[in-house]
């Protein structure tokens, strides 16, 4: 495909514009190689700023994470800030993973952040993306960024940003902050020049002031004592979680940790693995395999830059199992609240929280507890809006969300596998305790609230008509819902973009009570939610499905287990989403 007009003036302007040789040169070779579609795709648009910040493929152009696409962002990001804290001493916090490129990416955003009169606090080498978000409160920072594509292949690297509350930014500083980045019209307008005077590096101390709040989640210490010898499998994954998480679980008194020391050493190719993600049973075979061999209670598997953690444990067949982020969601959920009203820690003031596309279950945990459960849009900056609203008259106790994500405590504000491992391990420790493994603490814990299973598929569609596709759906699902899902008449449609929720029985409507989110949500009358959601970070759209069923005891899970499976694959099968 020949290059548009539009990106013959883009890729005219970075071979002539203040773009150094080694970039112009490699245009050069893609211009003399013929490479249109890799040239068209390289600068059809440019790299978008969204509402966490940028995200996307490495390499040459406008539409990649590369120092000037990164550095237009930064210097947008410091004119938001200057203009926001006038008159007074602005500080940030800058964290990296391991991923190919993120230290130089880290440096060369310090290095703006300094030409722009602004202290900075870098992190002297890589460090979980929960610690960032940690460090700017206790540093009293108004703004931080981790450079970090998450569990994303190997060719991505992303950029997110942070507030003075340590969560991700949200309304209005996200709006504000994508527009003076659009006003970035050119490179010449990044300030490169780095003032080293202004950045101060960290380590070991943060390290420190945050592994003890970790410490202070726990809530058995003395079942940790009797069962300090739980065997435990770790696996970072390449990532960022080897700095920390071997050095929580030590603190809290484990003495059995194996590490899978092939995937121990940070490394931004993934050498072991197609894709870091712990949510992807073939990144977490190398963990299972070496807990088969040890005969080992636990597997938790961190991604890069820790944030999201998966784990495995055996089955009443003994056989190696994954929990999914439902599961260990509403596990974390019932064991702290189950714990905590046995310690005599529970308060009036107590809540939880967790997004519109995780199971409902942890609302009837909440409820049978006494305890507040409040509902947000899918990203953990929701969760931290509600912490921020309500502090100081209610106590958050803990959320997550069903894509492996969990914040225990509002020390930090993001989503957090620091804290998660050490408390995932208590949990098991407890269980152990009792002479009950982790998945016998599931099944009994389904037997008392009722059995939920969730499903999750992503339709990846890449690219300019990639992007326009996912419209295009949502836009169908829109103008012509489902009458019935499965055989079962839809009942409730929640459509969060246009902010209401329509009862189809009744007629009646009313809000959602939530932001606007491209979300979808329909309702049927057996029970089953089925949410559509284009992604925010990557080129995919996601369908989740949920589907629940009494189960009467824990004999009868797996029968219930299958025929709660049998009814996800019929919607997916009824909605043609193979």
């Amino acid at each position: 495909m020949a290059l548009t007009p539009e990106i013959q003036q883009k890729v005219n302007t970075w071979l002539n514009g203040s773009y150094d040789a080694d970039t112009q040169a490699e245009i050069r070779q893609m211009l003399a190689d013929n490479q249109e579609d890799t040239l068209n795709d390289a600068f059809y648009r440019n790299l978008e700023f969204g509402t966490g910040g940028l995200r996307g493929i490495m390499g040459v152009g406008s539409n990649r994470m590369n120092r000037y696409t990164l550095g237009m962002a930064t210097q947008g990001l410091c004119n938001y800030l200057l203009k926001s804290f006038p008159n007074q001493e602005i500080k940030v916090a800058i964290a990296h993973d391991s991923r190919n490129n993120s230290k130089l990416f880290a440096r060369i955003t310090a290095g703006i952040f300094s030409a722009n009169g602004i202290t900075v606090y870098l992190f002297e080498d890589l460090r979980p993306t929960p610690e960032l978000s940690y460090t700017i409160r206790h540093l009293h920072c108004q703004s931080g960024v981790v450079i970090t594509a998450s569990h994303n292949p190997k060719e991505y690297n992303g950029y997110k940003v942070y507030w003075q509350d340590g969560a991700q930014v949200v309304a209005p500083h996200d709006k504000n902050i994508i527009q003076e980045v659009n006003n970035i019209h050119s490179v010449d307008e990044v300030k490169f020049a780095a003032d080293e005077s202004r950045i101060h590096m960290i380590g070991a101390d943060i390290d420190e002031a945050y592994l003890s709040e970790v410490e202070k989640l726990s809530i058995n210490p003395a079942a940790i004592q009797r069962q300090h010898d739980l065997k435990i499998v770790y696996t970072p994954l390449h990532g960022t979680g080897i700095t920390l998480v071997p050095k929580i679980l030590q603190r809290f008194g484990f003495t059995n940790v194996h590490i899978v020391q092939e995937q121990a050493t940070p490394d931004g190719n993934f050498p072991t693995v197609q894709s870091p993600n712990p949510e992807e049973k073939v990144a977490m075979q190398m963990a299972l395999d070496q807990a088969k061999q040890l005969d080992a209670d636990l597997v938790i598997a961190t991604d890069p830059d820790s944030d999201r953690v998966g784990i495995g444990v055996k089955n009443q067949q003994g056989e190696w199992v994954l929990v999914n982020g439902n599961q260990t969601a509403a596990l974390l959920t019932h064991y702290l609240l189950s714990a905590r009203a046995q310690a005599g820690k529970m308060t009036d003031q107590d809540y939880i929280v967790y997004t519109i596309v995780t199971s409902d279950v942890l609302g009837d945990i909440g409820r049978a507890h006494g305890v507040k459960s409040y509902q947000t849009l899918t990203g953990f900056k929701y969760i931290a809006g509600i912490i921020r609203e309500l502090e100081g008259r209610e106590t958050y106790i803990g959320g997550g969300e069903e894509s492996y994500g969990y914040m225990i405590g509002d020390f930090v504000r993001d989503k957090d596998a620091i804290s998660a491992c050490a408390m995932i391990a208590e949990m098991a420790a407890v269980a152990k305790d009792k002479g009950q493994t982790l998945y016998e603490a599931l099944v009994q814990m389904y037997a008392t609230y009722g059995l939920y299973q969730e499903n999750l598929i992503s339709l990846t569609k890449k690219g300019q008509r990639g992007a326009e596709e996912i419209q295009e759906m949502m836009r169908d699902l829109r103008a012509n819902p489902p009458a019935t899902i499965a055989g079962s008449p839809v009942v409730e449609v929640r459509d969060y973009d246009l902010g209401h929720i329509r009862n189809l029985h009744t007629g009646e409507q009313f809000p959602t009570g939530l932001e606007k989110s491209n979300v979808l949500q329909f309702i049927t009358e057996d029970g089953s939610k089925i949410s559509a959601r284009p992604s925010g970070t990557e080129p995919k759209i996601k369908f989740y499905f949920s589907v629940k069923h009494p189960l009467a005891s824990a004999v009868d899970f797996d029968m219930v287990n299958k025929k709660l499976s049998d009814r996800i694959n019929a919607i997916i099968e009824d909605m043609q989403l193979k």
